[in-house]
């Protein structure tokens, strides 16, 4: 049986932020978890800024790393009064009293009962996975040497050019020491900083799934799932194994500054809940569950006096994002708040 869980913000440490942990001015007293809510939804009905949901919650460092413990049904009271929260489990039989109509001390009635535990996999998650888990175990980018040492089709069955689910590729030289699945990638674009124009990484289009079916000096394979047409010179990959499957919101602890260089799908607008490709990475000290805001530059007025120096508005922050996965030089992040559409070369900075 899980217990009510109350927890006493004014006890807790503050985030590593200068936004204040205000509530809302229409949050409601009560709340019920649905199927499909986040601890960011549900942050954001109670407080003006949902990312700092560890400090609203009240997770410390040892049970921050697992917050399965909100589940659909439950109920959750907001005091006002005290700035606490509290969550009530659904069904929760310390909650049922039976008076036996002697005063006020209630009597129960035990009897051997079936006792219902929930699954973790039916707790609600920090952020819509649903939306990252394409980009978890896929190659996003290569530096040059991985690109270029890639195994690669060499040809499909029957000569065919374009290949589908469920088709043979043959492999030239494929190491049989990394078991028997694959993903089937193409070079994509080479990422470039538009501050430093330093080269940044190879950002690598993901094809589909292919399994071994016989290792030799030409390996056999069966493409299990293509997303995409394949053909003569795609490229091999392993699965990524490494990365992380909770992401619990918090501020970087240096100041980051960085900008947009690449929206997933090519397009030229988006806004919440799409994927974006940033500037900064390991080497900025950028991390999974980092919180960034997302900034427009400000506009330039030029002054009719030649002699007078244009004025630049202030920048305008228009929404946050996530940061899901994290490589030397670029990261990966995604929309979680934006009132403006967004666009390449956009600001992101700590909030």
């Amino acid at each position: 049986m899980r217990k009510i869980i109350s927890l006493f913000l004014l006890l807790l440490p503050v985030l590593s932020s200068a936004e204040p942990l205000t509530i809302n001015a229409g949050a409601p007293d009560n709340y019920t978890v649905v199927r499909g809510d986040t601890l960011w939804d549900i942050s954001a009905k109670f407080y003006a800024h949902p990312w700092q949901w560890p400090i609203i919650w009240g997770f410390n460092k040892d049970t921050i790393k697992n917050p399965h413990w909100i589940y659909p049904g439950d109920l959750i009271h907001l005091d006002r009064t005290t700035g606490t929260l509290q969550v009530t489990p659904a069904a929760d039989p310390s909650k049922l009293t039976t008076n036996n109509g002697q005063g006020n001390n209630p009597t129960f009635k035990l009897s051997p009962q079936r006792h219902i535990v929930d699954s973790q996999h039916d707790a609600i998650p920090p952020i819509p996975l649903k939306e990252i888990a394409p980009f978890l175990a896929r190659p996003l980018i290569v530096d040059d040497a991985t690109l270029s040492n890639a195994p690669k089709i060499i040809g499909g069955f029957e000569r065919r050019s374009i290949l589908a689910t469920n088709d043979l590729a043959y492999v030239e030289s494929l190491p049989d020491n990394l078991g028997t699945q694959w993903q089937v990638f193409r070079a994509g674009q080479t990422l470039i900083d538009p501050v430093t124009h330093e080269a940044l990484g190879n950002e690598v289009i993901y094809l589909g799934d292919a399994e071994v079916e016989k290792f030799d000096s030409i390996s056999q394979l069966r493409i299990i799932r293509a997303q995409m047409e394949i053909i003569k010179g795609d490229l091999l990959a392993q699965p990524a194994t490494d990365h992380a499957v909770n992401y619990q919101p918090h501020a970087p602890i240096s100041p980051i500054n960085a900008q947009i260089i690449s929206i997933y799908g090519g397009m030229a607008q988006v806004g919440k809940n799409a994927v974006i490709t940033l500037n900064k990475g390991q080497r900025e000290g950028l991390e999974n569950g980092h919180i960034l805001a997302l900034y427009k530059r400000g506009e330039k007025i030029k002054q009719a006096n030649w002699f007078k120096a244009d004025t630049v508005l202030p920048d305008h922050r228009f929404g946050l994002v996530i940061v899901f996965r994290v490589f030397e030089k670029v990261s990966y992040a995604l929309i979680l708040q934006s009132e403006l559409p967004v666009n390449l070369q956009d600001g992101l900075r700590t909030p």
